[in-house]
């Protein structure tokens, strides 16, 4: 007679020995190495073996012969705060490879960072989300939007809140240099700030206090921060806003690189498109947004002020290279939608009015009394993207965030970034090898963001995994018609959870909150 236990043992099918193995893919493991053919398996959400796994059983197998599977994308630059909270799963960016991103950029982040943390782990999301601690943020808590510079005590104030921060988690120290209030601050109070994040390991990213014609003073005070501070220095969304001097960016980088070769930990990150996006709010001279919503609607509703803030918005253009506000699309404007994918001249027209100069300001004066505007620049030449994106420490970021389908005229960043780079400057126009494009999107921020085990295709890292097919990947949203997921991404998966299977997201919620190590 046999042992019962035998008996049950005989009975019993064979156990899986991983929970995925993907079979047969081209493996670009985000290091910028040569692409290889191997199976990948994953285990308790890391990857567990990369190889020739015949033999081998798992509960799920795909079959990757003719696709890629790479590390998930890493997004370093991005806005989420609000917006993911009405859209947690965050398909806009699943569905472009995406599997982490980092917010807070810019200098705003959210105010409670550790709350806000805790509240989104609650609810569930669908990507990694790692965020900065913002200079504005930290100033509007402690000064408002005064113009003027910290007072010892204030500066302490602030100290103190990015160190309670990073302490909750941050990954570093983010500046919006062109903003309110940071707009207002000096070079030594940034330092300072810096420092705080610095002493906690953490980066300095800085949305720059010009991208144009004094790019090369912004990118030298960029420098000063993290070589006082002692830390690594991200130039977020590099780029040449001026079209009086497009192709100025041979000279930009030129000094970046120069800037490492003395020693400074130096990078910068590019979404790959000639528009930009922001608040109508850039278009004025920063003093006139200072001091509260009361004093600005003070400052537009007074002839005189607003002839003055008129004259110097036309010096702008002037030194822009600009005729007039033609460059500049409403993307959302939430008191009147049909502003929604129209040029200031196009909103000057609709309300009736002659599309003259004079006539546009008024209109912008108009539409920021109502609350401002998020709009879309044609500000940048495509030779400049193109040199942007060859040099070799620039990583893809989208400076998106999550979006809700049919909402608003979004610029096509939140939906498009990595397709486009992988379709247009990959396939088509052949600027980067398909390995260095990947590299660029995973490896790359990785490392400069401290996302330890993510951004790379190896045994024991986090099984962050995009699988597309390279012929067929394709961003579909554009200016017009936004709300369009990009194409050819087949499977997402996030700590080893497919969040988008066969092409389609679902309603899984495997991201993770990454709190700075």
């Amino acid at each position: 007679m046999r042992p019962l236990a035998l008996i049950l043992l005989c009975s019993l099918p064979a156990l899986a020995q991983y929970d995925l193995i993907i079979r047969n893919a081209r493996v670009v493991d985000g290091s910028g190495q040569a692409a290889f053919t191997a199976d990948l398996a994953v285990k308790d959400g890391r990857i567990a073996a990369i190889g020739d796994l015949k033999g081998k059983t798992a509960e799920r197998e795909i079959d990757a012969v003719g696709r890629v599977a790479a590390p998930g994308f890493i997004d370093v630059h991005t806005h989420i705060e609000g917006a993911v909270d009405k859209a947690p799963r965050a398909d806009n960016f699943l569905m472009d490879g995406v599997t982490t991103v980092v917010t807070g950029n810019c200098g705003g982040s959210a105010e409670a960072l550790g709350e806000w943390y805790r509240k989104l782990e609650e609810s569930g999301v669908g990507i990694n989300i790692a965020s900065l601690v913002g200079h504005n943020t930290v100033r509007r808590q402690v000064m408002g939007t005064a113009n003027r510079h910290a007072t010892p005590d204030e500066l302490e104030q602030m100290k103190t809140l990015v160190a309670q921060a990073m302490e909750q988690g941050a990954v570093g120290f983010s500046t919006g240099l062109i903003y309110i209030p940071g707009t207002y601050s000096n070079t030594a109070e940034v330092v300072e700030l810096a420092r705080a994040a610095a002493a906690r390991g953490g980066v300095y990213a800085s949305h720059m206090r010009d991208e144009g014609a004094r790019i090369l003073e912004a990118i030298r005070e960029a420098a000063r921060v993290g070589q006082e501070a002692g830390m690594r220095v991200e130039l977020s969304h590099f780029k040449i806003d001026t079209p009086r001097i497009w192709g100025f960016s041979a000279k930009s980088l030129a000094l970046v690189e120069e800037l490492r070769a003395k020693g400074l930990d130096i990078g910068v990150d590019q979404y790959p498109y000639d528009h930009s996006s922001t608040g109508l709010g850039i278009t004025l001279p920063s003093w006139a947004l200072a001091d509260g919503p009361l004093k600005v609607r003070r400052r537009l509703k007074s002839p005189a002020t607003r002839a003055r803030i008129a004259a110097e918005m036309k010096g702008q253009l002037s030194n822009l290279g600009h005729k007039d506000y033609s460059y500049a699309t409403v993307a959302s404007f939430e008191p009147n939608r049909e502003y929604e994918g129209k040029t200031i001249p196009e909103v000057t027209r609709l309300k009736g009015w002659k599309p003259t100069l004079d006539n546009q300001i008024r209109a912008i004066f108009d539409i920021q009394l109502a609350g401002g505007a998020q709009m879309v620049y044609h500000s940048m030449g495509e030779a400049d993207v193109n040199r942007i994106m060859r040099y070799p420490h620039t990583a893809v970021a989208s400076d998106g965030g999550v979006r809700v389908l049919g909402e608003g005229m979004p610029h096509p960043r939140s939906y498009g970034t990595n397709a486009r780079v992988l379709a247009e400057y990959v396939r088509m126009k052949q600027v980067l090898t398909l390995e260095d494009a990947v590299r660029r999107m995973t490896s790359l921020p990785a490392g400069r963001f401290n996302l330890k085990d993510r951004g790379v295709l190896r045994e024991g890292a986090a099984a962050d995994i995009v699988v597309f097919d390279p012929a067929r990947v394709q961003d579909l949203s554009t200016y017009t018609e936004p709300h369009q997921y990009s194409m050819g991404f087949d499977f997402v998966f996030v700590n080893g959870v497919a969040a988008v299977d066969e092409g389609q997201p679902n309603e899984k919620r495997p991201g993770r909150i990454l709190r700075r190590q």
